[in-house]
């Protein structure tokens, strides 16, 4: 009895930190990344929050972008014409943010560096702020 007692408790202890691992702010922001550079828009925007805010980093301080439908039109089309693929540079994981360096290289063959710093709560991304 007290084995299976101690089995349960072991049991019971992980399944929390596995959950916990599943939607640390590294392994969302990996999971948009990964939906990005498949050009899959709805398993992309399955990792924003419903009320996800998208800034530019040095402008005004209102989002440039409100909303899940807002950042579906716009990555569907991004998708569809440009093909974008970002490779990370650099990561940088402080608490519920993810800051990554990324190379960004489009179909055309253009390519630009860019800064993103990703706010995660809940399991899914709240905001971003842009930097290119």
């Amino acid at each position: 009895m007290f084995d299976a007692l101690l089995i349960t408790l072991a049991l019971a202890g992980s399944a929390p930190a596995a959950a916990q691992a599943a939607t640390s702010p590294e392994t969302v922001v990996q999971r948009q990344l990964d939906a990005y550079n498949r050009h899959d828009e709805a398993a992309f925007v399955a990792t924003y929050a419903q009320d996800i805010e998208i800034f530019d980093l040095g402008a005004e301080p209102k989002p440039r972008l409100t909303g899940k439908p807002a950042l579906s039109a716009l990555y569907a089309g991004l998708f569809a014409r440009a093909k974008p693929r970002a490779d990370i540079v650099s990561r940088a994981v402080t608490g519920a943010f993810v800051t990554d360096h990324e190379r960004v290289t489009l179909a055309s063959g253009r390519s630009f560096d860019a800064v993103a710093v990703y706010q995660v709560e809940n399991g899914l991304i709240r905001r971003v702020w842009f930097a290119q």
